[in-house]
């Protein structure tokens, strides 16, 4: 029942991938874990130096002998407007104030080009260090790259919130696709279509990406249990993708306040926000969401905006501040639980084989 092409092409004994977190929350334990519990670690390597990519790889080759993946965020242009950053820090300096942190007037961002060699470092540290399979956000690689990587015998995963993004995701070449639904925690992983149109829930995409595409469909967005995997099968998808149930995982790196307020939050405390980031993602909302609000029309793209708020949520983080740090979470949040990955993994197979059994009767 829980075996096929999905798992094969992976090289898994269960058809669950850990969503790559970026931002610390998957921890080289983490990963591990999950890949010697039969599905998927992932590690969230968006934000991560070529030279933490390669010392965590390292890492986990020491605590796994099975296999485990990479997440990359593909680089989009952006400009960068002084005016802009001045106005935006105007509105955070108060925050700031709050925080005990100096204000700013100007910051130092990277360009585009240097983001890019960035990203062709990372694609070398993957190739170099022979990790299996490598998925994408925010976008799809170029020809070159994607050649680059199955030259390599790496499988690829690509990221689509729409029909029309998971069949680009196919003409490029990538194995397999993350259908992400608007229930999901995080950024969205929306690049050809605006974020309201890309805000296409599960059930109704999954059927329809199905329909469109001959690579297998990972289901991914709200998901925490066998029942959500057991759905996800029914509509067509061949296995599931899986955050903020990992998230608050004893294994997991998130922040214990961010673990807390997921496990104590209810389905209607989260909302989309680009005030972290300037890029849209859901959370739960707190001071900030509802300070930042009615400036984020105004707000500069990723990574600016990302940049210029990172001072505020690392010393937040450090002050076990819940107010002002990104608490991303998916929208099960009633369905979230602090266990061990090991237990996250026995309860949703057993629940998941329960409820094969009661649809189908013994085989």
């Amino acid at each position: 029942m829980l075996k096929n092409e999905m798992t094969e092409l992976l090289q898994i004994q269960y058809p669950i991938i850990q969503a790559p977190m970026a931002g610390g929350v998957t921890t080289s334990k983490l990963v591990a874990e999950v890949s010697n519990s039969g599905g998927l670690g992932m590690i969230g390597a968006g934000y991560m130096t070529p030279y933490q990519m390669r010392e965590q790889i390292k890492e986990i080759k020491l605590l796994t002998s099975n296999p485990f993946g990479i997440n990359l965020f593909v680089p989009d242009k952006y400009d960068v407007i002084e005016d802009e950053v001045k106005s935006v820090n105007e509105i955070l300096n108060p925050i700031r104030e709050q925080l005990n942190l100096p204000g700013k007037d100007s910051f130092e961002i990277p360009n585009f080009n240097s983001v890019f060699e960035t990203f062709i470092d990372q694609i070398m540290v993957v190739i170099e260090e022979k990790v299996p399979i490598c998925s994408f956000t925010f976008g799809i690689p170029s020809k070159k790259v994607i050649a680059e990587l199955k030259k390599n015998n790496i499988t690829l995963v690509g990221t689509a919130t729409t029909v029309r993004e998971a069949v680009e995701n196919e003409k490029a070449g990538m194995d397999i696709v993350v259908v992400q639904g608007s229930e999901a925690g995080g950024h969205r992983g929306n690049f050809i279509d605006g974020y309201q149109e890309s805000l296409v829930g599960l059930m109704s995409l999954i059927p329809q990406v199905v329909d469109n595409v001959n690579i297998p469909v990972i289901s991914a967005g709200g998901i925490m249990d066998g029942r959500g995997l057991m759905a996800s099968f029914c509509l067509g998808a061949k296995g599931v993708q899986m955050g903020t149930a990992f998230l608050t995982c004893i294994e997991s790196g998130a922040h214990k306040v961010h673990k807390e307020a997921i496990l104590n939050a209810t389905e209607d405390n989260t909302i989309l926000t680009r005030s972290f980031s300037g890029k849209w993602a859901r959370g739960i909302k707190n001071k900030f969401f509802l300070e930042m609000q009615r400036h984020e029309r105004f707000l500069p793209d990723f990574p600016v905006q990302n940049i210029l708020t990172q001072d505020i949520r690392k010393t937040s983080s450090a002050q076990n501040n819940q107010h002002y740090i990104s608490l991303w979470s998916g929208q099960s949040t009633r369905l979230a639980k602090c266990q061990t990955v090991e237990s996250l993994f026995k309860n949703i197979i057993t629940e998941a084989k329960k409820i094969n059994l009661d649809i189908l009767g013994p085989e």
